[in-house]
């Protein structure tokens, strides 16, 4: 992979890593249907995508930097709301359990998944049905975070796992869970793009190392790291904006053309590479 064919990638994930369209199926299916000969098996290429998704966390730390700050407030006992931003804060720790424990404990079965685009296609499709699924039985959509309870969070935890599949997305899959629980559009994106950033960040210790490890047989450099990483920054960070600019002002069936982008890229893929 060289530095023009990195920066795509990055742009693709940052544009896709918030949207609820799987960044990962993305980044697995687009290569083979420009018919890229990258190895997606290979030890760098996963490690890769982790070094952009830091990129998307960078983005998400700068935009929800209030938030975060007023997090730590109340975690001091200061600020003119801390028990609510308390509560909101310890609801992050607790969604975020389930894909630390399932991406540690089926890390080198999911690692497969990356080699198939296919596969990643047709997951694609199923992410559409999730989020279609989900506008259809939500329930209110009125509560704020500060009303949901931790056994709601790691529920909606749990379904962020699910992103471990390409294909699956995880803003989609706490999008979904969110607004099933209760949430605002709003809400459940916020809640949404707030979990991102410590999962991310974890994933990025992990894999960065392995990244390295691999440089060294490698054809990247430094400095296409470091481009591809502020792209997909850059990207992730206009993203970010848009939808929740796109969330305040639709609240109903504000998942739908999500859904109906999954199914058409999903099919067109499989046609395209099954030839069906």
């Amino acid at each position: 992979m060289d530095i023009f064919q990195a920066v795509l990638v990055a742009l693709l994930q940052g544009a896709t890593e918030l949207f609820p369209v799987s960044s990962l199926g993305h980044a697995v299916i687009f290569p083979r249907l420009i018919g890229w000969s990258i190895d997606q098996k290979s030890n760098e290429f996963l490690p890769f995508l982790v070094v952009l998704h830091l990129g998307t966390a960078a983005a998400l730390v700068i935009y929800f930097w209030r938030d975060w700050l007023t997090f730590a407030q109340a975690v001091l006992g200061r600020g003119p709301h801390v028990k609510a931003e308390r509560q909101i804060f310890f609801l992050i720790c607790i969604a975020t359990l389930p894909a630390v424990i399932l991406g540690g404990a089926c890390e080198h079965f999911l690692r497969g998944f990356f080699g198939s685009p296919p596969l990643a296609a047709f997951f694609l499709i199923v992410n559409g049905c999730i989020l279609f699924w989900g506008e259809r039985i939500k329930h209110g959509g009125a509560k704020t975070l500060d009303q949901i309870g931790w056994r709601t969070a790691l529920a909606i935890g749990a379904c962020q796992a699910l992103a471990l599949i390409p294909g699956i997305s995880r803003s989609g899959a706490t999008m979904v869970g969110g607004v099933v629980a209760g949430l605002t559009h709003r809400e459940s994106a916020r809640f949404s793009f707030l979990l991102a950033t410590p999962v991310i960040a974890g994933a990025g210790v992990l894999e960065i190392p392995k990244f390295w490890q691999a440089h060294g047989a490698s054809s990247f450099h430094i400095s296409t790291i470091l481009v591809a990483g502020g792209v997909a920054g850059v990207t992730a960070f206009l993203s970010t904006a848009s939808l929740m600019h796109y969330f305040k002002e639709h609240n109903l069936d504000a998942l739908n053309p999500f859904a109906y982008y999954c199914w058409g890229l999903g099919a067109l893929s499989l046609i395209l590479m099954l030839g069906v």
